[in-house]
C-alpha cells in the first residue's frame, strides 16, 4: 500500500481536500462529514471507510481524493485493509443467506450463528459434505434430470476425481430453457446493443422469443446429418445469434467446439483438427467501429469443415462462400415452418462431453479440454453462490465463446434465471459504459486490463453505475489503485475476485457477499473446493497458516475435467502430487499467498505458461514465433514478469543473439518485429513490453532454460531500473 504518501485522516485540512481541485465551498462540507465521521468510528476502522464510501465519495469527485481518503483511512492499518463490509440485511437477502437462515442449524448445528458469521463453516462444510451441498443447490436452481443420479458423488480409488451424479441423464442447454420458477415466458434472457447504437434503446428478447430461436437452429442443425454426439466448432464474437446457436448445438445433442474470433488461421486449424468437428458456424466478417475485420477468410484458410456463415450486423452478405458452405439465410430456410415446435431435447449421460475448450499448454499444443454434461451447473453453481446472481439481475461480462468464461456467462445466467447482457463492439470506450447504464447491469464481470484502459480514458464519466450490485474479476492479476477506481464507478459495491480454469469449469477460489473484501485479494475457497498452499518440502502448509508456494487443490471438485483430448490428464494433474489424507491432491500450477488475515494473493504461473491479458499461453509458443523473426537470433525466452505495483503480467524477451556485433541496435524495432509476428501468428491482443539481450540463457544440468530464474531477475529490474 502506498500509505506514505498520504496524511492519515485526522490530518487532512480543507486546503488539502481543495488543492485536489475540489471547489474550496465543497472542500470545507466535506471535510465536515469526515470529522464527523471520524469522530463516531475512529481515523482508521473499516468501519470509518466504510462510512465514508456512503457518506462522502462519489463517481464526480477527482480520483486523488478517492485516493487520498482510502490510503489515509488506512495508513497504520497494515495488510490487507478493508475495501467493503457486508452488512446483515443485504446478506441475509442473498442467494447463501436465504439458505442458510432455513437451513443453517440443520446443516452446521450449533455452530450456527448467521449467514456472515458462519459462511467460511458452510464453506468447509460444502467439502466435507458434498451429498448434502449439491443435491440442495441443484435442487435450488431446479436442476431437472431424465433420469436422476443415483447419488451425488461416488469416489473411485482409480478416479482421483470421483464419479459424479452416476447413472443420471441430463441437458444443460434445456436446463436454461425450462419455464419454471426461476423464468416465465415474457421474462428478459437477452439485452444487447451494437455498437454505435448507443441512442436508440438497448434490444431485449424473451425467454419465449429465445426457446423459439434455439429450436429453429436445433431443427437446422439436424438438417446436416451429423450423428449425435458430432463436434459443431462457433468461431464467432459472441452475441444473440453465437447464444442462440451454442444452445442449440448443445439443446440437440451435439458437442461445441469454443474457437476465440481473435485466432489466426493456424489456430483455428489446430483447433478443428484436435476436436475433429465437423461443421463450424462463423461469420464473414467482424465490424470494430470502423474497421472491418474478416473472420470467414481465416477459417477458409483454416481449411474447415461445412462453414454456416452468418451476415454481420448491418452489413449485406455479398461474400461468395465455397460450394461446400451455407449461408445463415438457407440454412434457416431449411426449416423455417418448424419456429413455433418445441425440439424435443436430447438427455445424455453427464459424463458425456459437450463443449470442448483449449487451454495453453507448456508444449506449445493447446490442450483440449472437454466439458461434460454437468460442467455447466459448476459455472452456474459459482454464479448463485459467490456473484448472488438470481431471477431479476442483468449479467454482462465481455468474453468470447472461446474462452470458458463465455460458456460461463452463458449457463451462470440463464440457469440462475437471470438476463444476460451483450454489448456487440469493444468493451473499451463510452458507448459500452452506457450499455451498462442503459441495460440496468445488476453484475458486471470485468478483466483488468479492461479497467485500466476505463481508467486511463475516463470513458464511464457522466454514466450511472448505481444499478451495480457487484463486480466480478479474473483473468489476471489486479491492481489496487485500479480496482479501488472501479469500485468507486458503482459507490464502492464489492468486487469479487474469482480465479480457476477451463479444467475447472469455473473456479477454485473466489470471494462473498457475505464477507469482507480486501482489493486484489480472495477470501476463500470456491463452494466444494478444498486449497492447499505447498510449502517447500512439496507438502502442504498447516491450513490457517500463513505462507506462499504453490497451490494444490483437493481432487473432489463438481464439475471438473477427468480427462483431455490430446494429453495424459493424470500426468497433468495428479503426477508426483503429495498425497492427503488417504487423497492425491490435483495440481493447478499458480503460486498462492495466504496472509496473516486469512486473505489470499495470486502470484502468477509456478510453470512456464504465462497469463497474457487474460490468455494463458505457453512460453514455447511465442518463442517459436520469436525465434524466426530475426537470422541473428540464437534463441529468445518469453517471460510474464507482474509489475510491481500488481496488475496482469507484461510480456518480455530475452534474446541471444547468434554474432553479438550484429545484434540490432535498436531493441524497439524488434520489440516492433516480435509484436507483429505475433499478433499475426498468435494472437492480436499479445505486447512484447521489453526485449532484453543476454550473452546466454541459464540453463539446468539437463539443458533446460530456467524461465524462473529470468523471472525473478527481470521482476527485479522492474522494481529497481538502475539494476
Amino acid at each position: 500500500m502506498e500509505t506514505h504518501k498520504y496524511k492519515s485522516l485526522d490530518c487532512i485540512t480543507v486546503a488539502d481536500i481543495s488543492a485536489l481541485g475540489i471547489p474550496i465551498e465543497v472542500a470545507d462540507l466535506i471535510h465536515g462529514k469526515l470529522a464527523g465521521i471520524i469522530r463516531d468510528c475512529g481515523a482508521g476502522t473499516p468501519q470509518t471507510w466504510q462510512m465514508i464510501c456512503k457518506q462522502v465519495l462519489s463517481p464526480e469527485l477527482p480520483f486523488s481524493f478517492h485516493q487520498m481518503m482510502y490510503y489515509g483511512c488506512y495508513k497504520e492499518f497494515g495488510p490487507d485493509p478493508v475495501a467493503w463490509i457486508p452488512d446483515s440485511g443485504s446478506a441475509n437477502l442473498t442467494n447463501v443467506g436465504q439458505l442458510l437462515e432455513k437451513r443453517g442449524k440443520e446443516f452446521l448445528g450449533s455452530k450456527y450463528k448467521d449467514p456472515i458469521s458462519s459462511f467460511l463453516d458452510f464453506q468447509e462444510f460444502s467439502v466435507s459434505n458434498p451429498e448434502v451441498y449439491w443435491k440442495t443447490i441443484l435442487e435450488d436452481m431446479n436442476i431437472s434430470f431424465s433420469v436422476p443420479p443415483e447419488c451425488i458423488l461416488r469416489e473411485d480409488p482409480t478416479h482421483p476425481g470421483g464419479h459424479w451424479l452416476p447413472g443420471a441423464h441430463t441437458n444443460p442447454a434445456k436446463n436454461c430453457l425450462c419455464l419454471n420458477g426461476k423464468r416465465n415466458p415474457d421474462d428478459i434472457a437477452l439485452i444487447w446493443q451494437d455498437e454505435g447504437a448507443d441512442k436508440v434503446p438497448v434490444k431485449k428478447m424473451t425467454f419465449r422469443e429465445l426457446r423459439s430461436a434455439v429450436w429453429l437452429v436445433a431443427y437446422a442443425i439436424e438438417t446436416l446429418g451429423l450423428e449425435k454426439g458430432s463436434a459443431i466448432a462457433i468461431d464467432m464474437p459472441m452475441d444473440v445469434n453465437s447464444v442462440v446457436i451454442y444452445l442449440a448445438i448443445v439443446l440437440a445433442g451435439y458437442l461445441v467446439v469454443s474457437i476465440a474470433d481473435s485466432f489466426a488461421p493456424s489456430e483455428i486449424s489446430s483447433r478443428l483438427k484436435i476436436s475433429k468437428a465437423k461443421a463450424i458456424f462463423t461469420q464473414d466478417l467482424i465490424i470494430r467501429g470502423d474497421k472491418s475485420l474478416p473472420l470467414y477468410s481465416r477459417v477458409v484458410d483454416a481449411q474447415s469443415p461445412t462453414a454456416i456463415v452468418i451476415p454481420t450486423i448491418g452489413s449485406s452478405f455479398s461474400m461468395k462462400v465455397r460450394d461446400c458452405d451455407i449461408s445463415w439465410h438457407s440454412f434457416l430456410e431449411r426449416v423455417n415452418g418448424s419456429k413455433e415446435v418445441e425440439f424435443v431435447a436430447v438427455e445424455r449421460p453427464v459424463e458425456a462431453f459437450t463443449n470442448i475448450l483449449f487451454s495453453s499448454g507448456t508444449t506449445g499444443e493447446p490442450k483440449a479440454i472437454p466439458w461434460t454434461i454437468f460442467t455447466p451447473f459448476k459455472a452456474a453453481a459459482d454464479g448463485w453462490c459467490h456473484m448472488d446472481i438470481h431471477k431479476g439481475d442483468v449479467v454482462a461480462w465481455p468474453t468470447n465463446l472461446g474462452w470458458m468464461m463465455g460458456p460461463w456467462l452463458v449457463y451462470a445466467s440463464l440457469l440462475n434465471g437471470a438476463s444476460m447482457a451483450l454489448y456487440n463492439g469493444s468493451p473499451l470506450g463510452s458507448g459500452f459504459a452506457k450499455f451498462v447504464q442503459d441495460a440496468k447491469v445488476t453484475m458486471l464481470g470485468v478483466i483488468p486490463s479492461i479497467v485500466r484502459t476505463w481508467k486511463s480514458t475516463n470513458s464511464t464519466a457522466s454514466y450511472d453505475w448505481s444499478a451495480i450490485r457487484c463486480f466480478a474479476s479474473t483473468g489476471e492479476a489486479s491492481s489496487v489503485d485500479e480496482y479501488l477506481w472501479l469500485m468507486g464507478r458503482a459507490q464502492y459495491k464489492p468486487v469479487i475476485e474469482y480465479c480457476g480454469g477451463t479444467e475447472i469449469g469455473g473456479g477454485f477460489i473466489t470471494g462473498s457477499l457475505l464477507q469482507r473484501q480486501s482489493l486484489a485479494a480472495f477470501s476463500t475457497p470456491a463452494m466444494g473446493c478444498s486449497l492447499f498452499i505447498l510449502g517447500e518440502d512439496g507438502l502442504p502448509i498447516p491450513p490457517d497458516v500463513p505462507g506462499i508456494g504453490e497451490l494444490a487443490l483437493g481432487p473432489l471438485i463438481f464439475g471438473a475435467s477427468s480427462t483431455l483430448l490430446n494429453a495424459d490428464h493424470y500426468d497433468i494433474y495428479f503426477k508426483k502430487m503429495p498425497v492427503w489424507n488417504g487423497k492425491v491432491l490435483r495440481r493447478h500450477g499458480d503460486v498462492f499467498e495466504r496472509t496473516a488475515r486469512g486473505y489470499y494473493r495470486a502470484h502468477g504461473r509456478a510453470d512456464d505458461t504465462m497469463n497474457l491479458g487474460g490468455i494463458k499461453v505457453s512460453s514455447v509458443e511465442i518463442e517459436r514465433i520469436c525465434n524466426a523473426v530475426d537470422t541473428n537470433i540464437l534463441e529468445t525466452a518469453a517471460i510474464g514478469v507482474p509489475p510491481p505495483n500488481g496488475g496482469p503480467e507484461r510480456l518480455m524477451i530475452a534474446v541471444v543473439f547468434k554474432n553479438s556485433d550484429e545484434s540490432p541496435n535498436d531493441l524497439k524495432n524488434l520489440a516492433a518485429s516480435f509484436n507483429s509476428a505475433l499478433q499475426k501468428k498468435l494472437n492480436p491482443l499479445f505486447k512484447v513490453s521489453n526485449v532484453i539481450p543476454l550473452p546466454s540463457l541459464p540453463r539446468t544440468a539437463s539443458n533446460k532454460v530456467m524461465r524462473r530464474i529470468l523471472r525473478q531477475q527481470f521482476s527485479q529490474r522492474e522494481r529497481n531500473p538502475k539494476l
